[in-house]
């Protein structure tokens, strides 16, 4: 079952700039960085609560690292700004996936992959979900 909006993904240019604005103007907590290779981007976890399932709301601030990068192509075609949403699970994302599939919702992975902060994620096809790009997120056990 989905429980949360774990995240709202937004793509930068200047992912240090953009870290500072929302730190300053809105007193989120910096909760997590790191840099993934696979998608290609520096990343930024500002925590914005604690949920009532134990995990927490972030905004993930995204610059790509590569220009061959999706979230670099994105920019590139539409500007800085909100690029996805994650929604959460308590349970198995292989799951949630099928279960979406099953009603005719594309899935972009065959099976899931590596996201912040060890979780296990996969995307839908915003085609499918009116214009979002639609992340569904596992958190590894013992993380908020």
């Amino acid at each position: 079952m989905l429980t949360r909006i774990d995240h709202i993904g937004i793509a930068c240019h200047d992912l240090d700039a953009t870290v500072e604005f929302y730190t300053s103007t809105y007193g989120f907590t910096n909760a997590h960085f790191e840099v993934n290779e696979e998608q290609g981007v520096r990343e930024c976890m500002l925590k914005i609560n604690d949920t009532g399932d134990g995990a927490a709301s972030y905004l993930q601030l995204i610059e790509p690292i590569r220009e061959d990068s999706a979230v670099a192509k994105w920019l590139a075609k539409n500007g800085e700004g909100v690029h996805h949403i994650a929604f959460g699970t308590d349970g198995d994302v292989v799951e949630e996936a099928a279960g979406i599939a099953d009603k005719g919702v594309r899935v972009l992975y065959d099976a899931p992959r590596g996201g912040s902060m060890g979780s296990l994620i996969n995307f839908l096809h915003p085609k499918d979900c009116h214009g979002v790009l639609t992340e569904l997120v596992q958190k590894r056990r013992g993380t908020t």
